[in-house]
């Protein structure tokens, strides 16, 4: 994990990869559960037998399951110390580039690429990236935006 000791140092690093994050599995029951938090149960994600006969051959993530890893991802990905709160101000941008088999493995890539003071503290901006394990092209991309509130 990379540690910025305040918001300062972070602002040096605009236009630096802040880190790559640990590899999780997408697995169906991770699937399933979205599905229930969110009331998305198109067949494509929970209907396996369904799914096996399509041309994916397998159930695959929900692109809005694979956009919120970015959140914990981040934070497993890179710190800011003399921060209160960091919360999640949205995305731009967002594109659901591969779609993710249950089953697969994902990772994070982090750049900070904007970093905007704002009345609260500061606005964050990095570019976020989901790998697919073995695929040469991320299941999304997308600028995610986050507001750090000093100590």
């Amino acid at each position: 994990m990379r540690v910025f000791p305040d918001i300062e140092a972070l602002r040096l690093a605009i236009g630096e990869e802040l880190g790559v994050s640990d590899w999780v599995m997408v697995d169906q029951a991770r699937i399933d559960r979205f599905a229930e938090a969110t009331g998305d149960h198109q067949w494509i994600h929970v209907d396996v037998a369904r799914a096996k006969a399509s041309p994916l051959g397998t159930t695959i993530a929900h692109g809005f399951l694979t956009m919120s890893l970015m959140a914990g991802l981040s934070q497993s990905t890179y710190r800011v110390d003399k921060v209160r709160n960091r919360l999640n101000y949205g995305c731009n941008r967002v594109r659901f580039t591969t779609p993710v088999p249950a089953g697969s493995r994902v990772r994070g890539r982090f750049k900070a690429i904007h970093l905007e003071d704002v009345p609260q503290g500061v606005r964050l901006t990095t570019e976020s990236t989901i790998e697919l394990e073995g695929s040469a092209k991320p299941a999304c991309v997308a600028e995610q935006l986050s507001i750090l509130i000093p100590e």
